[in-house]
């Protein structure tokens, strides 16, 4: 999955895109950015207050609760 970061997640983490393998148990956006603070401080620290973080999927934005498969 291509993950696009931008303003304050760009800044804090300190990457715009990456590719990952996201675990098979992460299938909604909260799942996701919940499964991204585990992966270091800077993540931990950017999503610390995930509840204010937008997110799009194919560039429409998306709830927390949406499907990302």
């Amino acid at each position: 999955m291509r993950l696009l970061y931008f303003a304050w997640v760009k800044e804090k983490t300190g990457v715009a895109v990456e590719d990952v393998a996201v675990p098979g148990n992460v299938s909604t956006v909260a799942e996701l950015m919940t499964w991204l603070k585990t992966r270091g401080p800077e993540f931990a620290h950017a999503f610390e207050r995930s509840e204010v973080i937008r997110a799009a999927i194919d560039q429409s934005h998306a709830r927390p609760d949406a499907k990302i498969a």
